[in-house]
């Protein structure tokens, strides 16, 4: 067992006792931005990096509110007090979904319209896209300190291009990670919302991004797979006047990410840097032949 496994499940012990669970048998099922293990009775916990506590109560807090609202989402295990939080990390505890797979873009269109289509609550927090960007910048310490420099200048420019962005569409409830990996489809058909912590009120564009630049930064979907999700979405966002800003703050985002995991997983090291270098002009135009990071 190694030493990062060895210490999650200490964390789980712990917040299981706590919430009244068994974790007799608990399996990890995702070892990434957060650890996810399955656990006896189809439970699933999900335990989140320090200093995230907030996140894991807003994903908790947005869940109910979708159940309340009939979309199809993950589901917390009721009874429990949740998060648990233990030495900084929220822990929580979510009911198992059917056996599913990555959703279609067709599927996250239509996913994407009906959430957006939900009345905003107020008690929701605004969208904030350059959420931890700093702090995944400060521990990309296999990047050079050129690098690292110039994506806090990247990270400076796109920020302030943020406060002063172009009119859209109007604010609503958004996903802020709406890529297929967060939209699945289960064996019985239904598409369901998952990693709910970036769920906040902010312009739709936000969520149309993520699967438009699939296409047109990196190729991985092809021209009809886009236009099929632009008509079910019923628009376009390349066509928007402010779509280049959203692209390159994802693009930012995709990058800071693995910039981090890197720092933690060595077979990420040249996918890091090629993305830091596409970035900064080295690779020429898109589509850029990035890997996926699963």
């Amino acid at each position: 067992m190694s030493a990062d496994v060895a210490s999650y499940r200490r964390v789980l012990s712990e917040a299981c006792a706590r919430a009244g669970l068994d974790d007799i048998g608990a399996e990890p099922l995702r070892l990434g931005e957060n650890a996810i293990f399955t656990l006896p009775g189809k439970v699933v916990a999900r335990i989140a990096r320090p200093g995230q506590l907030n996140a894991a109560r807003r994903e908790v807090q947005v869940a109910r509110w979708l159940a309340d609202h009939g979309v199809p989402a993950v589901m917390v295990v009721e009874g429990v007090e949740q998060p648990v939080n233990v030495s900084g990390r929220g822990v929580t505890f979510w009911r198992q979904l059917a056996d599913h797979r990555h959703g279609t873009p067709a599927e996250v269109a239509e996913a994407l319209h009906r959430l957006h289509s939900l009345p905003p609550p107020s008690e929701f927090a605004q969208l904030n896209p350059f959420t931890r960007l700093p702090e995944r910048i400060d521990a990309a310490t296999t990047l050079t300190e050129d690098d690292r420099g110039w994506l806090r200048g990247r990270l400076a420019a796109l920020t302030a291009g943020y406060q002063d962005r172009p009119a859209g569409l109007a604010a609503c409830v958004v996903h802020g990670d709406a890529w297929v990996g967060n939209v699945v489809t289960t064996t019985d058909g239904r598409t369901v919302l998952l990693d709910l912590e970036r769920c906040s009120i902010g312009p739709p564009e936000w969520d149309l991004v993520s699967t438009a630049i699939k296409h047109t930064s990196f190729g991985w979907i092809t021209a009809a797979e886009y236009r099929d999700f632009a008509d079910r979405y019923s628009h376009d966002v390349t066509a928007w006047e402010g779509f280049e800003l959203f692209r390159d703050i994802r693009e930012l985002r995709m990058t800071c990410y693995l910039a981090q995991h890197a720092a933690e997983h060595s077979g990420s090291h040249e996918e890091a840097a090629r993305r830091v270098a596409s970035l900064r002009g080295s690779h020429g135009p898109r589509p850029w032949e990035w890997t996926p990071a699963l």
